[in-house]
């Protein structure tokens, strides 16, 4: 047996409670981990709130999409881990828990200057924006890149890879104090959305070219205006619609700018899919970790028992950063 945050039913951060549960099993290409961190995101909270229910093989109660621990156990086919490797992971569900079982494609080596809680802080947003960012939106050096929420787990992430790999990133955040925190991680400007309208300052700081790409997590009423900041053969990607599914936008202006509308959701994906993005991930990212040039932010730090807490922050959006449950 061992301990896990469970949803006992869909609802408010009460219905977090630290129960007993079976250790998973593992399949023969799939390693077990101690977890000793897991980190926080949104599509967790949608789950305990019973709106996003877990694809097939998930835990239906156990949330969390990624770890960081220690390897216990290998699958007959493991080739790469072995037992006592530390290593984070993006999994399916199941990281609020003592263990967790993962796909040996998934798992990233933790790098040596980093601790468990840092390492659980990245799989998910590191994953969520390479794959979308640079994988479907195909942002280049040189090339420019809105991202809304900057001050969120993937704000911070996609702020740090584009410019790092030689982008120009401008984000959207709702306070002063956010948005220098924003600049401080090294976007060019952070647009105070409950003061400015974007779309206008997006075409001022750009000299009326409009951003190459934007990363949107909004939905609803930005979408007209991400079409209106965007350049020529400008492309558009959403991951989430927090703000609305549906939206009416100026068709003349997406064909008159050959502009790309797209998106993707990452978590039904496959493991071949999830590990292609692991081996870029380690071959452009991990270096960058290892050097500091990226490093992970965390914002706040719950002991397991608190999860309860910890969604209660992730939902007033206060933070700046990750939110991370500890196992230690």
């Amino acid at each position: 047996m061992m301990k896990a945050i469970t949803i006992t039913q869909p609802g408010g951060p009460e219905v977090l409670q630290l129960t007993e549960k079976p250790e998973p099993a593992y399949t023969d290409n799939e390693v077990l981990v101690k977890v000793m961190a897991a980190g926080i995101n949104r599509p967790d909270v949608a789950q305990r709130k019973g709106n996003y229910p877990p694809p097939a093989g998930a835990p239906k109660d156990i949330p969390g999409l990624e770890i960081a621990g220690v390897i216990t156990a290998v699958g007959a086919n493991v080739k790469r881990w072995k037992p006592g490797d530390k290593v984070c992971a993006l999994v399916i569900g199941g990281g609020y828990a003592e263990y967790c079982n993962v796909p040996e494609g998934q798992c990233l080596p933790v790098p040596d200057n980093l601790s468990f809680a840092e390492a659980a802080s990245l799989p998910e947003t590191f994953f969520t924006v390479w794959s979308n960012v640079f994988d479907r939106a195909y942002l280049q050096p040189g090339e420019s890149l809105l991202v809304h929420g900057g001050s969120s787990g993937i704000g911070v992430a996609a702020i740090q890879m584009a410019t790092a790999l030689g982008s120009i990133v401008y984000v959207t955040a709702g306070s002063p104090e956010k948005c220098k925190f924003c600049e401080d991680l090294g976007a060019v400007k952070a647009i105070n959305y409950n003061k400015e309208n974007f779309s206008e300052a997006i075409n001022s700081l750009t000299n009326g070219k409009g951003v190459d790409v934007i990363l949107d997590m909004i939905g609803g009423g930005y979408t007209p205006l991400n079409v209106k900041s965007l350049a020529n053969e400008g492309r558009l990607v959403l991951i989430n619609s927090m703000k609305g599914k549906t939206a009416e936008v100026d068709l003349s202006e997406v064909m008159r700018k050959r502009i790309s509308i797209t998106g993707s959701m990452l978590r039904s994906r496959d493991v071949e899919f999830k590990s292609a993005i692991a081996q870029n991930l380690e071959k452009h990212i991990w270096p960058l970790l290892a050097s500091g040039k990226i490093k992970p932010v965390i914002y706040k730090t719950f002991p397991a028992a608190a999860a309860s807490k910890a969604h209660v922050l992730m939902e007033s959006s206060a933070h700046m950063g990750k939110i991370v449950l500890s196992f230690e």
